[in-house]
This record gives C-alpha cells, structure tokens and sequence, in this order.
C-alpha cells in the first residue's frame, strides 16, 4: 500500500498544532495516510522506526545564494542534510536568470565571497536559457535534491536591460522601453512561478571584476520611479519584495517597510533584512518588532529575517565583508585581487591613520562592533597569538593600538591568519523574543554564499534545540509545535508555496529529528572542499547523528550523515511555483 512508513514517532503536521504519536504512510510522493493506529507494513519496502524521535515537515531556508552552486552541484546536500528541503535563490538583487556569465561573476563575487572565476564558469557552462520560463526549466532538468523557490534579481534585471557600467551610475537613468523591459521581465519571472522580486539598497555590497569594480550593485542606482513601477506589478500580482536597506541611512528601512501599506489598495508583501540584536547599537533590537506590529496594524503585510542563532563570522586575513561598510576597510577589499599592492598599502602610515580613525568611530549606524578585543585569533604561522585577541596582541607587544596590531599581523602573514567573532544575535533573551515575534520570519543562513566567512546551514536544528532546552528548563518562549510552524508552513503559506505541511495529501517534504542529539554540538564547526569550486575548503555544520532521515517527494536522500545513491543523481526537488 505505501512506499515508505515511518512509524511511532511524535509528529508535526507544520500548522501549529498539537503534536501527537502517529504512523506516517507515504505514496507517490505525498503524505497519504497519518495514523494513531501502526501501519501495514506487508510489503512495504522502506519502513523508518521513528520511536522517540519527532517527524516534521521539511524546512525552508528563505535566504540562500545557491544561484551559482546549484547549476553545477544540484544536490545542495549541505543544506539537506540538515532537514532544508526547500530553498529560496535570487536573495540580495541577485540572480542568474537575464544577465551573463561575466556580469553574474562581478555581482555575485565579492558581495557574495563566491570567487568570481567558479561564478563565471558555473554559468557559462550551464546557461541555456533567456527568460525566467527557460531558466525554470533548466533548473527542472538538473537533478535537483532540495526543492526550490526563487526571487528574480533587481540587479540583475538592471543591469541585463542596461548593461552593468550604465546600471551601476548615478548619472543615468533608464529609458523608457529599458524600465518597460524590467518590468516585462519580472510579470515574466510571476508567471513562471517566482514567489516576488528582491531588491538592495546597501551600500556596502560591491562589485567585482574590473570594469565596476567597488562601485555599489545596480539596484541601489534605482529611481523611485523605476521602484514604484515594480513594486506595483509585486502589488498587483500578490507577490512579495525581499529588501534589504542601507543601514547608514535609516530613512531607507522606513521607506521600504512603509511601502507593504495599501492606502486604499492591497498591500505589499516586504520582507526586509534583517532583525538582528547588533552589537555596535543594542538599543536598536527594540525598534524591529516595534516597526513591524506598527506597519501591520496600518493594514501592511510586514516581515523582518532573522537568522535564529548568534551571528558568528571568521575572516581570512582582512577579507572580511562587513569592512565595506567603512572606507578604509572598502580601500583593502578593493584591492583583493592585488595582494602585494594591497600589502603596500596596509604598511602605509596614512592608511592607517585612516583605518584607526574609522575603527574610533563607536557611534552611528553601522554592522561591526569595531572592537578587536571581541576578535579572536584561531589560526596563525605565529603559534603565540593563537587563542588571543587582536587588542591582546598590541598589548603584549608594548601597547600597540589595536589596529596596528591587527594590520601588522596580516602584513605578516596574509590569509593565513585567521580569527572570528560575533556581530550580532549575542543575547540569549533578545534571540527568544524574535523568535516569537509575529513580525519576525525565522531564515537568514546565506546559505551557499562567504563560504570561508560563515556556516548556518542548520540554523534550523539549532532553534529547535533552544526551544527545547527551554522546554525541559521550564522557562518556555515557544512551544514546539509552533516552532516547527515558524519553520516551515508559516514561510511557505507566506509566499505562496505548496509546502512546508505534513498533512494527507501535503507533498511528503519529511525530516525525522532526534532530539537526544539536539545538543551543543549544533554551534561548532567544520570545514569540507566544494568540488564544484576546485575544492575549495568552505565552513559547514556536521550534526550527523542529529538528523536520522530527509526525505524529498517522498524518496529517502539523506541520514544519519550519509548522502543515499539517488542525491545529486537524480532529481528529488522541484521548483515550486507560487500560488499553485
């Protein structure tokens, strides 16, 4: 009678409601029975014992970067392996879909920390397609392991209909048939199934290669003009706007969370990055729920992302994304391509004066703390600085200002120094009200993207775990039912997706958990090549005995941490249009 039955686990149907022991039996892809009483298993060829573990629905990750790596690494298992059986492409204005290689390679590369060569040949190796209804099919030709969902790129519609040099100055403007063809595109994009646009005002996102290189990405040359034109076919079409505003210009966050309101039409669905408890302004982590119940009371349709769990980041060297943001750090990043160059000027007295002044500056909006007492030191040819912090280090070598300290040390050794800290999510009871927050959408991983800087594929498993945790603590901020709610069928009926649900008749998109193993293993780190990117070492999560099966339309593709035969050969995932 079934393909599969998992049997006596605690289950989760993804709408919030109460969880309850239950039998699962799955055909031709879909939940076809839920069961209080055990299942047949006469001939049944895959039975998974569920017994003490939970079974929910699989998870979105509303915001990743696989544009890139998906064409050429289609299972996107480390994000599957994790219980993500539904990813979002084109976050940030960025997507694949109208521009060529070259131009995707100088969008994506350096806002992205993709390197710009492994972007350029995914894409030309791949690319076959014209328009969003080509694109959708190629992607349906690969054999895909996660399901997918996609935004169309504002940069990239731009910079197609303009050219990247045109659509990356402040001194032009689009023509009337070029704005009318970003516009035909995107209706494009919405009949083929695209859940909305996503659109950047953040000025410390550059382009690479070198025709444009540092200049910011196309989408923040926009007009209001051009802004409005888009956002009313999104209006219009029911569909959503990722944003993402320029935090050193707070009147663009109020402008784009003010654009979900209706005024005597529908509103506009936003979701804006992002909710995070910052360092450098703690008292701003008030204001992002505040803004949110306010909008949406005036009859908005308002979301915030959150990535769940403390913002941890390591750098190489001084390639680190967040030093966009000041000048001195952006003089550095654009030289990444010119090491000795970019050496010269790190020894400079000038530079540094500049880069100490920046440092100085503890007010204003901004990302980074700029501490580097908050900065440790994990990897270095100097064993005697491992463990210690920047500012430790121009201690110990006679009261050297941090920043010298710092410059000297990747003056010395480049890259191979490598440290890290935390921006942002630090307070355990800041991360708990965002979580609840009915303004709050949970999903920020930038999953497939600063492959050396971060890894959050399991973000998901690790709400779960402080949920949890709370639970048996007696102290909860969340049931678990609507946790696994927040994760799945809240972001899917958001957008629009068939998705995200484990009820009969729902697509059988299963993870089974055991929560023995939801533990603090969850926060560390390891490192794996990427063989798509000449195996390139990128950070991941490994919680191998965490998550006992994934599996994808119904077929079984990942457990207990090994990949099954199927993954990345043939396809499992679809591309899930919106409102179908």
């Amino acid at each position: 009678m079934y393909d599969t039955i998992i049997k006596g686990g605690r289950w989760f149907d993804g709408t919030g409601a109460p969880s309850a022991l239950r039998h699962l039996g799955i055909r031709d892809g879909r939940v076809a029975t839920v069961s209080s009483e055990p299942l047949t298993e006469h001939d049944c060829p895959n039975v998974i014992d569920a017994t003490g573990k939970w079974v929910l629905p699989g998870m979105l990750d509303i915001h990743t970067h696989y544009d890139v790596e998906v064409l050429t690494g289609p299972a996107l298992a480390e994000s599957v392996r994790h219980g993500i059986t539904t990813v979002f492409l084109g976050s940030c204005s960025l997507s694949t879909v109208h521009v060529g290689a070259t131009d995707a390679g100088d969008l994506f590369g350096r806002v992205e920390a993709i390197p710009r060569k492994h972007v350029i040949e995914a894409v030309e190796a791949v690319k076959n397609w014209s328009g969003a209804a080509e694109y959708v099919r190629t992607l349906e030709s690969l054999p895909l392991g996660p399901n997918l969902a996609a935004f169309l790129g504002h940069s990239d519609i731009r910079a197609a209909r303009m050219g990247l040099d045109r659509a990356t100055r402040s001194d032009i403007r689009p023509t009337a048939s070029e704005l009318d063809a970003m516009a035909a595109d995107l209706e494009a994009a919405l009949d083929a199934g695209f859940v909305g646009m996503s659109s950047q005002q953040l000025l410390f996102d550059k382009v690479d290669g070198e025709l444009c290189r540092s200049r910011t990405l196309p989408s923040t040359f926009a007009t209001s003009r051009e802004r409005r034109r888009l956002n009313r076919i999104l209006r219009e079409r029911g569909r959503a706007l990722q944003g993402g505003p320029d935090v050193a210009r707070p009147q663009s966050l109020v402008a784009m969370a003010a654009g979900s309101l209706g005024l005597f039409r529908a509103p506009l669905k936003v979701s804006l990055l992002s909710a995070a408890d910052i360092k450098a302004i703690p008292a701003v982590a008030q204001l992002f729920p505040l803004i949110a119940k306010v909008i949406n009371r005036l009859g908005g349709d308002f979301r915030w992302q959150h990535l769940p769990v403390p913002f941890e980041v390591y750098s190489d060297g001084i390639d680190l994304p967040v030093f966009e943001e000041f000048g001195s750090g952006a003089a550095a990043l654009h030289l990444a391509n010119q090491l000795d160059a970019r050496r010269e000027l790190l020894r400079d007295e000038a530079y540094r004066r500049r880069f100490r002044k920046d440092y100085d500056k503890k007010y204003g909006p901004r990302v980074w703390h700029r501490d580097f007492f908050d900065a440790e030191i994990v990897e270095c040819p100097d064993p005697a600085v491992i463990g210690k912090t920047f500012g430790q280090v121009g201690v110990d070598r006679g009261g050297l200002h941090p920043v010298d300290a710092f410059l000297d040390l990747v003056v010395e050794h480049g890259a191979k120094v490598r440290w890290r800290t935390t921006i942002s999510n630090h307070r355990p009871a800041v991360l708990d009200r965002f979580a609840a927050d009915p303004g709050v959408q949970l999903g920020f991983s930038d999953a497939g993207a600063h492959l050396r800087n971060m890894a959050f594929y399991n973000f998901g498993l690790r709400l779960l775990h402080r949920v949890h945790r709370a639970e048996q603590a007696g102290r909860p901020f969340l049931t678990l039912e609507r946790a696994v709610h927040r994760l799945t069928g809240e972001l899917a009926d958001w957008y629009g997706l068939a998705a995200g649900h484990l009820r009969p008749g729902d697509r059988a998109d299963v993870v089974v958990l055991d929560p023995a193993h939801l533990d603090d293993t969850l926060t560390a780190y390891a490192e794996a090549p990427v063989p798509e990117y000449d195996n390139l070492s990128r950070m991941v999560n490994r919680n191998d005995q965490a998550v006992s099966a994934v599996l994808i339309n119904g077929e079984y593709v990942f457990g207990n941490g090994v990949a099954a035969d199927i993954l990345g050969q043939r396809r499992t995932g679809r591309f899930l249009r919106a409102g179908v």
